[in-house]
Order: structure tokens, then sequence, then C-alpha cells
């Protein structure tokens, strides 16, 4: 994946992520509220948007690790996507694959560590 498209990536789930938190904090308060789910959305927002910049920070590097790339966007779609949806419908069983998404994005991570620099 290039730079050029990993920066696409994280344009759009910041987007996506700035978007989700004034959406839960104004048009879903009530909602999210009644399910006792205000702090899940709010850690679904959060490690999107921590995992957007990190794929923004990524787009930067003159060779970007795929690895790191893919970590993070599969995480992003499994942990929050996840987590929003638990948030949104009270379904439990979701937390099941949160921890997936977890994992995927701590993978990032650790390609994103092992990612040989430029010399």
């Amino acid at each position: 994946m290039n730079p050029h498209r990993i920066r696409q990536w994280a344009a759009a789930f910041g987007f996506l992520a700035v978007l989700l938190g004034a959406f839960g904090a104004h048009g879903l308060e009530s909602r999210l509220t009644e399910l006792d789910r205000v702090e899940t959305w709010e850690t679904a927002v959060f490690y999107h948007f921590v995992h957007a910049l990190a794929l923004l920070g990524l787009s930067l590097m003159p060779r970007p690790s795929k690895g790191a790339a893919y970590g993070f966007i599969i995480g992003i779609l499994i942990f929050s996507g996840s987590l929003y949806v638990l948030s949104l419908t009270g379904i439990t069983k979701l937390g099941a694959i949160t921890p997936i998404g977890g994992l995927s994005m701590m993978l990032g991570w650790a390609c994103l560590f092992l990612n040989k620099a430029e010399s």
C-alpha cells in the first residue's frame, strides 16, 4: 500500500471519527445513556481517532509498513466498529470480536516497530 492510499484511509477514518464523536455526543446522547453505553462509544471514538492519526503518520514515511497499515485499518473496523454497533444495539455478544480488532491494532504497532528504516 503506497503512502497516498494510506493517507486517503487516514483522512476517511479521521473524518468518520470526528463525525461519530459529534454524533454520539449530540444526536445519540439519549440512546447511549439509555443503554448505558456512553463510555463504550467514547472508547470506540478514541481508538478510532488515535489509529486514524497513526495512519496519517505512517503515510509520511518514505516506505510505510504495509503490515502496520493493514493492522490499523482492520483494527479500526473491527475494534471500533464492534463497539459502535454494541453501543447502539446493546448486543453484548459483539464484545467477543472486539479483542480481535485490538489484537490487529497491536500487530500494526508491532509491524511498525519491526519496519526497517531507510539508510
